[in-house]
């Protein structure tokens, strides 16, 4: 191996555990629509006496990475906390074929998928952001999602499989077991920008608290970095409220002291048992080892 060059992680095969990055689930990392993004993200909260800021730009002949692209990301992680529970070596440059990608991340295997995910490595690699998220400082670092990434085909058009690699940031993150969560992989199963986008807030901030946690709709919209207006964005949020499709939290809105609208979000076996979003406290996933083949 050359001086400088990374190891390459071969895919671990199976149906493995799915973890997500904390700060990539609460901060407004992506688009939420399907739609072609170029108007940047520009987020700023303070925490304590600290600003964090988050500014993502997009490519203008991509657009931003979407929160559909970022089941990528979604799934290194798992490959990687799947490898260190394991014991084994990690690395930021992935090897996987195509096939076991997309099952990885709950997509069809056939038709124009591939297609897909060469377009959601362009549009990783195409995003740059700028956070001081984890920096000393007031200095932002500046990154892309994937540093390089290539997807080959023999002569007949076949796909030889993926090869990309992540952000140093995002390496960082995962290896740090505060800055992991785990999720449930219906995640993948959910169809809409807000509804997706909503989960992984409420897994980040919900957590297993019986009480539950709340947020106005000017903060979720602040939160998001969406391009739709507040009205429009309550109006979506709504939409999820009634669906009620979020895998394991229960949803209702409400008003605050100051007649706010806001959302309050309660996991669902924290609820009576008569409550009819009530479910029962899931049994820990039993883990079967996959073997790596030698």
């Amino acid at each position: 191996m050359k001086a400088g060059q990374l190891d390459l992680f071969v895919a671990l095969p199976g149906d493995l555990p799915t973890h997500d990055q904390q700060e990539m689930m609460e901060r407004p990392f992506f688009s939420l629509s399907k739609n072609k993004r170029l108007e940047p993200i520009d987020y700023r909260v303070r925490n304590g006496a600290t600003e964090i800021r988050v500014r993502v730009t997009a490519n203008s002949e991509t657009g931003m990475a979407t929160i559909w692209d970022a089941d990528i990301l979604i799934w290194a992680a798992s490959q990687m906390r799947e490898a260190m529970n394991r014991g084994l070596p990690t690395s930021r440059k992935f090897r996987v074929s195509l096939y076991e990608l997309l099952k990885g991340i709950g997509r069809p295997t056939g038709g124009s998928e591939y297609t897909r995910i060469v377009e959601a490595l362009r549009r990783l690699k195409g995003t740059v952001i700028e956070t001081t998220i984890r920096q000393k400082g007031t200095r932002p670092q500046g990154f892309g999602w994937i540093e390089e990434w290539a997807a080959p085909t023999d002569e007949a058009g076949k796909s030889l499989g993926i090869e990309f690699t992540i952000a140093e940031w995002l390496y960082q993150g995962i290896l740090d077991d505060k800055l992991v969560l785990s999720i449930d992989r219906e995640y993948f199963q959910l169809t809409g920008g807000i509804e997706r986008w909503l989960y992984r807030v409420v897994r980040k901030h919900g957590g297993h608290q019986g009480g539950g946690w709340g947020f106005t709709m000017a903060q979720l919209h602040h939160k998001s970095g969406s391009t739709r207006r507040v009205a429009d964005f309550a109006k979506d949020v709504r939409k999820v409220v009634q669906k009620q499709r979020l895998p394991g939290y229960w949803l209702e809105l409400y008003r605050t002291q100051d007649s706010e609208e806001a959302l309050r979000f309660t996991i669902r076996w924290a609820l009576a048992a008569d409550h009819p979003g009530y479910a029962p406290k899931p049994f820990p996933r039993l883990r079967i080892a996959a073997r790596r083949d030698a």
